[in-house]
């Protein structure tokens, strides 16, 4: 075999303590079944500090909102809205309000976004969350709502988008979201002619790229529509920038170019295969070169989370040439974001048991696992990562294993239940009864695609922490509440 290939995931200390019990999580599995997520509340408090670092360090107040379209979970829902400091939630469909309502958000820490129908945007306005109106057609349609329903003035903060930044090449890409920047002007005539029923409270966007560049772009874009804001009498407080901050999925960056330097030689023929049938993940070999882009998720990325949003806030604003955060600063103005992905870093592991392994006449390892490619969606986002095996029993002294390059194959009657289309190296051979981790599956990889295909069952929660003495308590996701001590969430 070829020297492996490993992409070892990156591992802070709580998961990777908790990956280092094999004792408690096999009996765990054995109890709740394959595939299992496995969640860490506390991790989430954590994550939301590093951004209050940030804040502080630019001296910039604003809320900290949680994306919950990044995962369903009640425990983390509640984690967060025990915490004390200025953390919210961002709900982007009536279930998900009635969920962050439920798990103990009240409305001041709640922005509505994305697509809202006349239910979403009914109990919106009736619990007075704030309302990050997507365009004119759902501004009026809320105002009409508070009118026909005499409710209290609903706070608003109108989406924009396609910013452009005089005197340079960068803009950014067309969106099916907000309205468009140049459109500014419109809007705002909207917001003052329903005055009686609106707030305009700040602005808002939400970028879907990672260009720094374009969001500083953006944010300069919105601090100038926030100036007419206020020439026109308004009183505008704040601007949501959304997320899409990152993560930095990957311990070793050099693993990370090294990986993807051998798939082009692979599918070169200058090695020996790297995937199923050929597969390129967006690259094909055409007369010798190689074509296409590789559409697939940065695994390394140094400058992620909180750390993405220190460097967009030092960024110098294209056109009024001075450090973001200082012109947030100078105007008094509050920045909320939305981070999803980075506020659920390290928060969560999926845990899939091994129930067969077979040996092809081709020469390949093929492990079925019990679970498929929707209860696993790393690939469905184009996350390439390796599992952590755990044992089933305790390896003996000096048996380290050899190293080998499995497939891992989905538990449903269908040829592209691939749960990886890449060879994926493990320390050893995997043994029916072993579990395969993955690690750091909290944000969007498990539940945003999972369905009962074939009757198949999707996998359960449970929420994890520490319970004091080195060991480890648990209770079913939708059973965790905050105030439980270590003792009682068992």
């Amino acid at each position: 075999m070829s020297e492996p290939l490993y992409l070892a995931p990156r591992l802070e200390s709580r998961p990777a303590a908790l990956l280092d019990s094999p004792g408690f999580l096999h009996p765990l599995v054995t109890a709740l079944g394959s595939p299992l997520n496995v969640l860490l509340p506390d991790q989430l408090a954590d994550n939301v500090r590093r951004f209050q670092d940030v804040y502080a360090r630019h001296r910039l107040a604003g809320r900290i909102h949680y994306a919950h379209k990044a995962n369903r979970s009640s425990a983390l829902v509640r984690r967060l809205a025990a915490d004390d400091g200025p953390t919210g939630i961002d709900v982007a469909s009536l279930g998900e309000l009635q969920h962050a309502l439920s798990g103990g958000f009240t409305p001041d820490r709640i922005v509505a976004t994305g697509p809202k129908d006349p239910d979403f945007l009914w109990l919106a306005a009736r619990t007075g969350v704030t309302v990050c109106v997507d365009s004119p057609a759902e501004l009026t349609a809320l105002a009409a709502l508070v009118e026909r329903f005499r409710l209290p003035r609903v706070r608003v903060m109108p989406r924009l988008s396609q910013f452009t930044a005089p005197g340079t090449r960068i803009l950014t890409r067309r969106s099916r979201f907000g309205t468009p920047v140049s459109e500014a002007a419109a809007l705002l005539d909207l917001v003052e002619k329903h005055a009686d029923g609106i707030e305009l409270t700040g602005l808002s966007y939400h970028l879907d790229t990672m260009g720094i560049a374009e969001k500083a772009v953006a944010l300069e874009g919105c601090l100038t529509v926030l100036d007419e804001c206020r020439r026109r009498g308004l009183r505008p407080l704040a601007v949501d920038i959304g997320g899409g901050f990152g993560v930095d999925y990957l311990a070793d960056g050099a693993q990370w170019e090294r990986y993807t330097t051998e798939l082009t030689r692979a599918l070169l023929g200058k090695r020996p295969p790297l995937t199923w049938q050929g597969h390129g993940y967006g690259l094909r070999a055409d007369s010798g070169t190689v074509r296409g882009a590789l559409a697939v998720y940065p695994g390394h990325r140094p400058v992620a989370g909180a750390r993405y949003l220190d460097e967009l806030l030092a960024q110098t604003a294209p056109s009024l040439g001075r450090p973001l955060a200082t012109l947030l600063l100078e105007n008094l103005y509050d920045l909320h974001v939305e981070p999803g992905r980075a506020l659920l870093d390290q928060c969560g592991i999926t845990l899939v048991q091994v129930r067969e392994v077979r040996h092809t006449a081709d020469g390949d390892r093929l492990v079925r696992l019990a679970a498929n490619a929707r209860d696993v969606g790393l690939e469905d986002h184009g996350l390439l990562i390796d599992p952590v095996l755990v044992p089933a029993r305790p390896e003996p002294p000096g048996s380290g294993g050899t190293p080998v390059g499995v497939y891992l194959l989905g538990n449903l009657c269908l040829e592209a239940d691939l749960i990886s289309r890449r060879t994926v190296f493990l320390p050893r051979e995997p043994r029916p009864g072993d579990l395969l981790a993955f690690a750091n599956t909290a944000g969007y990889f498990m539940d945003f695609t999972a369905d009962h295909a074939l009757h198949q069952p999707v996998a359960r929660k449970v929420a994890v922490h520490g319970d004091g003495d080195g060991g480890w308590s648990w209770c079913l996701d939708d059973q965790y509440w905050p105030h439980l001590t270590a003792g009682d969430a068992l």
